[in-house]
């Protein structure tokens, strides 16, 4: 009798990766552990995937729905070609038990000090996650990644954790305490993005601007961006993001004299109103954050000045919305995004009173949205007929016949679009970076045509729009 053996078919693997840049480090990450095992193919077709993880985000109500949403349509899938559901991420740190009580077809989870097992938790041989609510330790270095972006941009997790006392924030209670990187780390990561031909590196963390602070270097992020400057060679360094309580003016004097660090700040400043502050616990003031936006663009006079704020947080009356809607006007910020306050379990802020009922935050909310509408507008039609440094990325999502891509201005995925319908013939490989003169304006896109390009980094058969 003949024995025939077949071989053994590999796990095809496929991920959903939801919420922040830096949850998006910790896919990545799991992703280039998946890439060293034999037994595992990677797919970006969830339709051929055989085994899908969803990495989860618990920031706000919205984010922790839209993961909640994502698990149940991969748990409808079940015996119809899905034959394992893996979870990780934030919400597996401090709701895995419910997860695995209200949502039983899920098979295996991952906690975010367990990143290295989520190869046995494809194989089925481990479930690594905290069965209780229990802060994250761990800190991840000189791990490889698999880039699912492309190789535009990229980023760096320059530190974990956050330790402010924000009392509407949950992000604590998941991630654990702030904790820094090394330097050499950070540098070798960086330089190995940049062999893989990644062209923007953006730096982020809970709280960027605090880097280096438990290892006890004085200007932690400055030092750590000069020897980036210094051992890579990437055209844009863009860090995100800033917190007033740790802000290093040391960090916008170079920033102000040093092309290659983008002249970008994005400060989620989360309010105004001294009452309000104070209620959320953050530091500052409204005198002091004028004075604060006042000096960072003395510094940097060409400065693109991003925030964020949240309507609706408890002790929020009319009085404390007006001063935040005079701010928003006063500051013309470049980009702001602001989002509706929602109570998180555990958090000093939920049990708290003087909540305005949810009609009245969203309102809020659209009408500071709406003032800033036309604040993006009239910054963007400033631009028309400048020239700007930009980095084209690729064909346009919505029609072949335009390139996108985004001024040294505009942060990826958060801010708006550079369209590109001039100038392309010349255009080499992308992603690439040009010179582009703006001709047209729009709240938060804005169009253009190439002017110049550097044949160095264009390299390669023209890319011409179908």
């Amino acid at each position: 009798m003949t024995v025939v053996h077949q071989e053994k078919k590999p796990r095809r693997v496929g991920m959903i990766s939801l919420g922040c840049p830096k949850n998006l480090v910790d896919a990545e990450i799991m992703l280039g552990q998946l890439r060293e095992e034999s037994e595992v193919t990677i797919t970006n077709d969830l339709d051929e995937a055989d085994v899908v993880i969803v990495n989860t985000c618990g920031f706000i109500d919205a984010a922790k729905q839209e993961s909640i949403d994502t698990i149940l349509e991969v748990a409808g899938r079940k015996g119809n070609g899905v034959e394992r559901l893996i979870v990780t991420g934030c919400m597996v740190q401090k709701y895995r038990t419910d997860l695995q009580e209200s949502i039983p077809e899920i098979d295996a989870f991952v906690g975010l000090d367990h990143l290295e097992a989520i190869t046995s938790a494809v194989s089925g041989e481990v479930d690594a996650a905290p069965t209780k609510r229990k802060m994250s330790q761990r800190l991840y270095e000189d791990l490889p990644r698999v880039l699912t972006q492309g190789t535009a941009h990229a980023y760096l997790k320059v530190s974990e954790g956050c330790s402010n006392p924000c009392t509407f924030c949950a992000i604590p209670q998941m991630r654990g305490k702030f904790r820094s990187r090394t330097i050499s780390s950070l540098v070798r990561e960086a330089q190995q993005l940049q062999q893989q031909g990644v062209k923007e590196l953006c730096l982020v963390a809970q709280d960027t601007t605090r880097y280096g602070q438990d290892l006890g270097l004085q200007n932690g992020l400055t030092e750590l961006v000069r020897t980036l400057l210094s051992d890579t060679d990437f055209e844009w360094i863009r860090f995100l993001y800033a917190y007033p309580g740790s802000l290093d003016w040391s960090l916008f004097e170079l920033m102000g004299h040093e092309k290659r660090f983008v002249s970008y700040c994005d400060i989620p400043l989360q309010h105004c109103s001294e009452n309000v502050l104070k209620a959320m616990r953050r530091p500052g003031s409204p005198k002091e954050y004028r004075e604060m936006v006042t000096r960072m663009r003395d510094l940097v006079p060409d400065l693109s000045l991003r925030t964020t704020f949240i309507t609706g947080h408890p002790g929020e009356g009319p009085k404390e919305f007006g001063e935040l809607y005079d701010f928003v006007e006063w500051a013309q910020f470049d980009q702001m995004g602001a989002f509706v306050y929602s109570p998180e379990e555990f958090t000093p802020a939920s049990k708290m009173g003087e909540i305005p009922t949810r009609k009245t935050a969203e309102r809020r909310r659209a009408k500071l949205m709406e003032l800033q509408q036309k604040i993006s507008l009239s910054r963007n039609e400033m631009r028309v007929g400048q020239t700007y440094d930009a980095l084209i990325t690729g064909v346009c999502d919505e029609t072949e016949h335009l390139l996108e891509g985004r001024l040294i201005s505009q942060a990826p995925e958060i801010d708006g679009r550079l369209l590109i319908n001039d100038g392309i013939e010349r255009l080499g490989e992308l992603p690439a970076f040009v010179r582009v003169e703006i001709s047209e304006a729009h709240p938060y896109d804005v169009i253009g045509g190439v002017v110049s390009w550097n044949p160095e980094r264009s390299e390669g058969s023209p890319v011409t729009p179908r």
